[in-house]
C-alpha cells in the first residue's frame, strides 16, 4: 500500500476510534449525571392488574441492603418500579397480591458503581445512553466510509482501504438503522419491547445484513450465472470459465445455508443454545464479511473501469498480454494499445501535450519477442512518432510492468502524471499493483465482450485477495472474536 493510501486508512481508522471514545464517555457522563437511576418493568397477571390498582399489591426485597424499591406504578398490565442501589451485591424482588401470593419477580444484580442490572429483562442503569450510542457509533462509521470513499480520487482510489469503504459502509448503514430503531422501540415501549430483544438485535447485525441483502445478493448471482453461460457458448468449459457460476453457487447455498441456521427454535439446555448463537452469529460474520469485500471490489472494479482521467498526462503506460507467433496483437492486447492512443490524440487535440507511450511488456514462453517490441511494431503502424515511444521489455507480471515502467518515468520526468491503459476489467487491480510498487497512476480500460468481463473480472478479484490473505484473515479474526463476544456476554 503506498503512502497516501496508508495515511488515509490510518486517518479513516483514527476517526472511527475517536466517535468510539466520545460516545463511550458520552455514556459514562450519563451514566452518572441524568441517567443514574433505573426502573423495573415486572409484568403482571390479567386477574390482578384491577386488584393492585386498588393497592392490593406490594413490593419485596430478600435484600433490603442491596436495593431499595420506591413508589410503584401500575400501567397496561406492568408494574414500574423505581430501584434505587444501596450498596453491591444481589437481591431477588417480589410483587405480591393481597393475599401474599408472589404475581410477578425480578432478579436484580447491582455492581460496585452503583449500576443495577436486571436479569430478567436486560436492562441496567444508564441503558438509554448506550441506546443512543450504538446505532450513532454505526452510523458514524458509515458517514466515515462514505466520506473516504468519496475522496478517494486519482491514484489514491485504486487501494484495499477503498474496497472497505466501499463494501462495509452499507453494512455500518444497515446495523446503524437497525440498531437504532429497535432502540427507539425499547425507549417508546420498555414494557414489551426489552433490552433482551434489543441484544439479539445487535449480536444478529450480520445475519440481518444478509436478509437485507439478499435481493441484491441474488440478482448478483443471477447476472453472473447468465453471464457465464454466454462465455461458455464461445469458449471452451474450462474451471477458469466458469468461475462466475461456482461463485454465484456459493452465494447463494450461503444465503440458504444462513436462513437453515437461523430459522429453527432452539429448545435445550442455555448453554447450548449459547453455542449454537455463537455459531450462528459466527457463520453470519464469516458470509457477510465475504460479501461486503466482493461488493467494494464489485464497486472498485466498475468506477475504475468507467473512470476517465484528466487529459494532462505525462506518460501512458500500456499493460501487454500474449500475442501471436507472427508479432501481431490479439483482439484483447491491440484493444489496450488502441486505448493508449486514442487517449494521446485526445489529450493532443484538446492541450497539445503530447505524452510519452511506455509499451510494457517482456518476453514470456514462447513468444517471439517482447510484449513491448510487439506493441512498439503497433504502435508505429498506427502513426505514432518513435521518439515518444519508450517500451519497458523486461517485466513478467502487472507489479513489475509499474515497477519497471515507474523507473523509466522518474528518469525522463520526476514526479510526472502517469496513467496506464489495460482491459477494463482489469483496471482497479493493475491500479493496486502501481501504489504498491510506488508508481502513482490512474487507469484507463478498453472494453471487452459483455459475457467475458464479469468471470474476468472474478479472476481479479480472487487475485486482489491471494496477494493478501494473511491480511485479510486477521481482520476476519478480530470481527469473529467481535461477534462471537457479543453472542456470549450478551447471551
Amino acid at each position: 500500500m503506498d503512502v497516501r493510501t496508508e495515511m488515509t486508512a490510518d486517518r479513516a481508522l483514527k476517526q472511527i476510534i475517536v466517535c468510539a471514545a466520545a460516545l463511550i464517555a458520552f455514556c459514562v457522563i450519563c451514566r452518572f449525571t441524568v441517567l443514574n437511576s433505573y426502573t423495573a418493568y415486572i409484568p403482571l397477571p390479567p386477574s390482578s392488574g384491577e386488584a393492585a390498582q386498588y393497592g392490593g399489591a406490594s413490593v419485596e426485597v430478600d435484600a433490603p441492603e442491596v436495593v431499595n424499591p420506591g413508589k410503584t406504578q401500575i400501567r397496561d398490565g406492568y408494574m414500574e418500579i423505581p430501584i434505587e442501589p444501596a450498596h453491591a451485591g444481589e437481591s431477588f424482588l417480589s410483587v405480591k397480591d393481597a393475599h401474599g401470593e408472589s404475581i410477578g419477580s425480578s432478579f436484580l444484580e447491582v455492581g460496585p458503581l452503583g449500576t443495577v442490572y436486571d436479569h430478567s429483562s436486560g436492562g441496567f442503569t444508564g441503558d438509554k445512553a448506550v441506546l443512543l450510542a450504538v446505532p450513532v457509533f454505526w452510523l458514524l462509521v458509515s458517514a466515515i466510509m462514505l466520506w473516504h470513499l468519496m475522496k478517494a480520487k486519482g491514484p489514491a482510489f485504486y487501494s484495499y482501504a477503498t474496497i472497505y469503504y466501499a463494501g462495509f459502509f452499507l453494512f455500518a448503514l444497515s446495523s446503524g438503522l437497525v440498531i437504532g430503531y429497535a432502540g427507539i422501540q425499547h425507549m417508546r415501549n420498555p414494557r414489551d419491547y426489552s433490552m433482551f430483544m434489543v441484544y439479539d438485535v445487535i449480536k444478529g447485525a450480520s445475519f440481518r445484513f444478509m436478509f437485507l441483502s439478499a435481493p441484491l445478493v441474488a440478482a448478483f448471482a443471477l447476472s453472473m450465472i447468465v453471464s457465464n453461460i454466454a462465455l461458455l457458448r464461445h469458449e471452451k468449459p474450462r474451471i477458469q470459465n466458469v468461475l462466475g457460476i461456482l461463485i454465484s453457487i456459493l452465494l447463494i447455498a450461503g444465503e440458504v445455508l444462513g436462513w437453515v441456521l437461523f430459522s429453527g427454535d432452539f429448545e435445550g439446555p442455555e448453554t447450548m443454545g449459547r453455542i449454537l448463537e455463537t455459531i450462528q452469529n459466527t457463520y453470519a460474520t464469516v458470509f457477510v464479511y465475504f460479501e461486503c469485500m466482493l461488493m467494494g471490489a464489485v464497486y472498485c472494479g466498475i468506477r475504475s473501469a468507467r473512470h476517465l482521467p484528466a487529459r494532462d498526462q505525462d506518460f501512458i503506460v500500456i499493460l501487454g498480454c500474449w500475442f501471436r507467433k507472427d508479432g501481431s496483437l490479439p483482439p484483447l492486447l491491440k484493444g489496450r494499445v488502441d486505448r493508449a492512443i486514442a487517449f494521446w490524440k485526445q489529450q493532443k487535440e484538446e492541450s497539445g501535450k503530447e505524452a510519452i507511450l511506455i509499451p510494457s511488456g517482456g518476453q514470456g514462453r514462447n513468444e517471439s519477442m517482447p510484449e513491448a517490441e510487439a506493441m512498439k511494431r503497433y504502435l508505429l503502424s498506427q502513426g505514432m512518432s518513435e521518439d515518444l515511444i519508450r517500451p519497458e521489455d523486461q517485466s513478467a507480471n502487472t507489479y513489475q510492468n509499474m515497477e519497471f515502467s515507474g523507473r523509466i518515468v522518474r528518469r525522463i520526468k520526476p514526479g510526472g502524471k502517469v496513467i496506464y491503459a489495460t482491459t477494463n476489467y482489469h483496471v482497479f487491480r493493475s491500479g493496486v499493483w502501481a501504489g504498491l510498487a510506488g508508481l502513482p497512476a490512474e487507469g484507463i480500460g478498453s472494453s471487452t465482450k459483455w459475457w467475458y468481463w464479469p468471470n474476468a473480472f472474478m479472476r481479479e478479484v480472487i487475485g486482489l485477495f491471494k496477494n493478501r490473505w494473511k491480511q485479510e484473515l486477521v481482520f476476519l479474526i478480530l470481527l469473529l472474536a467481535f461477534f462471537g463476544t457479543l453472542s456470549i456476554v450478551l447471551g
